[in-house]
């Protein structure tokens, strides 16, 4: 079956979002440079997308389900929880270093005062704790499932901090060669507590 018009049009406009978004940022993101780009007109946005912002949603769902596969690849061939823990931790390294625009505007983007994240959104972004949760309770079979959402939590936003600094040059950040080596050992010291489970 042919795609309708106004499918093709809504393809062209998320892939030029998408494209300045990776080459620029997200605060660089235009209204009318992403028209430009998918030679529509202004409103052919607006026909499209409802507003700016479910198209910004719309790029960072790609990013998501692209950063999924990365994830669910990543502990393939390990065989322990704590291996498959690690090469998760390395695996969203990898892809916000080589993503970096991309992966940041998952963060960086905010609804408009006052418009709550619609649920649909909020639920591919629960993808990023669910990889993690499973290693976890290999484990600590013992756990509720409550206490083991909040150590999945804890252990991506360990890994997403060191991660946003670092890829930011923040002045707390480590220097770009030892952030792979940095990541390892902090997951090795923090999974050194758990026993096989």
């Amino acid at each position: 079956m042919a795609e309708s018009k106004r499918e093709i049009l809504k393809k062209k406009i998320l892939d030029a979002a998408e494209k300045r978004i990776e080459s620029q940022g997200l605060a660089a993101l235009r209204a009318r440079d992403i028209t430009k780009d998918a030679g529509c007109a202004l409103g052919s946005l607006y026909n499209a997308f409802e507003d700016l912002d479910l198209l910004i949603l719309a790029v960072n769902s790609r990013t998501l389900a692209r950063l999924h596969v990365s994830l669910q690849n990543a502990p393939a061939s390990q065989e322990t929880p704590k291996e498959k823990l690690l090469a998760l931790a390395l695996a969203y390294l990898d892809f916000g270093t080589k993503n970096r625009n991309l992966w940041a505007a998952l963060f960086d983007h905010r609804m408009q005062p006052g418009v709550p994240v619609p649920q649909w959104h909020l639920e591919e972004h629960a993808v990023l704790i669910a990889e993690i949760i499973a290693p976890l309770s290999q484990l600590n079979p013992q756990l509720d499932d409550d206490t083991l959402a909040a150590r999945a939590r804890t252990v991506f936003s360990a890994v997403h901090g060191i991660v946003k600094l670092s890829l930011e040059g923040r002045f707390v950040a480590l220097d770009p060669d030892a952030v792979q080596a940095e990541l390892s050992a902090f997951m090795s010291q923090y999974l050194q507590g758990y026993q096989p489970g």
